[in-house]
């Protein structure tokens, strides 16, 4: 098990680099996050693993337990709800909007890539929305981006939030795994992105994706975040939060001409 010191010691560490409230109390949760990467980097417990980032100066294998407690619950058309929205209201809205101009839509925690990737099964599945559409996925952790361009899922994966026409009509069986196509596959571009960081160099985006991650992060994380997006909104942009999201006083105030939509 590990110790009391070791979880306050990674959730100091997921706070400082990525912003993550990290409860240390929580052994159960802690252990089966990093019970993965211990067996992958060859330790023999998570305890183990703990202790060696704290003896050792290897940025890789800190980052590594730091990337496994920030893993999203990922899921296909997630809130179908949100989909529907989108697909009736924000997006003509926006294609409207941008006159035949590129735009742009950003998943900022994009984890395996199902939420990105149902956004493009669903303009691939809307021809009367044409546009030039460009799709970005980001995520902290490069494993799940690694899974997200391979576009490789399991029957467990495929089998959660997506319709059995979207599979067919997308999706290849290959072995046990289902591949999506390559030609949706192509629609997304990937970026390791720590959203702590400075994100004016990646331009602005008509609309952004940002569900259930903000409740996650300690309130001074939650503020830099959602300040940081704010200013990554193109005029008219639309910014996608997730509900829990929007609990408590720390969302309060944000300004209306973003176009808060919530999930």
């Amino acid at each position: 098990m590990i110790s009391p010191a070791d979880r306050a010691y990674l959730a100091a560490l997921c706070l400082a680099r990525a912003g993550l409230r990290v409860d240390p109390q929580k052994t159960y949760l802690i252990e089966s996050r990093l019970a993965p990467v211990a067996r992958r980097e060859g330790f023999l417990s998570p305890a183990d693993l703990v202790s060696a980032v704290r003896s050792r100066s290897d940025e890789r294998l800190g980052w590594a337990a730091v990337e496994a407690m920030a893993m999203p619950e990922p899921e296909f058309f997630r809130d179908r709800a949100v989909f529907d929205r989108l697909a009736a209201e924000v997006l003509p809205e926006l294609v409207s909007r941008r006159e035949g101009q590129p735009v742009r839509i950003w998943s900022t925690a994009c984890g395996t890539g199902q939420e990105i990737y149902s956004l493009a099964m669903m303009l691939s599945d809307m021809p009367r929305l044409s546009a030039n559409w460009e799709l970005f996925g980001s995520d902290l952790s490069e494993r799940s981006l690694e899974k997200a361009q391979a576009g490789l899922y399991s029957q467990f994966e495929v089998q959660r939030g997506l319709p059995a026409r979207t599979l067919v009509r997308h999706f290849e069986k290959r072995g046990e795994a289902f591949a999506l196509s390559p030609r949706i596959r192509q629609m997304v571009r990937w970026r390791r992105i720590n959203l702590l960081d400075d994100l004016s160099r990646f331009g602005q985006f008509d609309l952004l994706l940002c569900r259930n991650l903000l409740q996650g992060l300690a309130p001074e994380a939650q503020v830099h975040v959602r300040a940081a997006l704010a200013a990554s909104l193109a005029p008219g942009g639309r910014l996608v939060l997730g509900l829990r999201d929007l609990a408590g006083d720390e969302l309060k105030g944000i300004a209306p001409e973003i176009g808060l939509y919530a999930a």
